[in-house]
């Protein structure tokens, strides 16, 4: 989960960008941005939908109805069992998404492809 954060900074930081005329920080998207948005958004399904993720919000008790946090314990537990019902197919699309984006920030910064800014 730490990697997450760092992956989520990066996406932060894509944000911003140096404007070359003024010199200035400015809001904005580009491809990059999506691209690594999109790379914690597969990460993140593939690490909160996991079997070890759902022992640590929802297991490691018998039953989750005598819980005195069971309502926020049960939710968190659902939602991750949501997400373990396609645990395959989070692993094989955060791959290929880790992959592309690796190969996007190594060619943009080469400067064989252009990071192109959308907004």
């Amino acid at each position: 989960m730490i990697v997450l954060g760092f992956l989520a900074a990066d996406v932060y930081k894509a944000l911003w960008w140096i404007n070359q005329q003024t010199g200035a920080v400015e809001f904005g998207v580009g491809v990059g941005t999506l691209v690594l948005a999109v790379n914690l958004v597969m990460l993140s399904g593939y690490t909160f939908g996991c079997h070890s993720m759902r022992h640590v919000v929802g297991g490691m008790m018998d039953r989750l109805s005598t819980s005195k946090i069971r309502t926020l314990r049960q939710s968190a537990y659902d939602c991750s069992s949501c997400l373990n019902r396609r645990h395959g197919l989070w692993a094989w699309m955060s791959l290929f998404t880790v992959a592309f984006s690796d190969i996007y920030i190594r060619l943009c910064s080469m400067g064989i492809w252009t990071d192109w800014r959308i907004f």
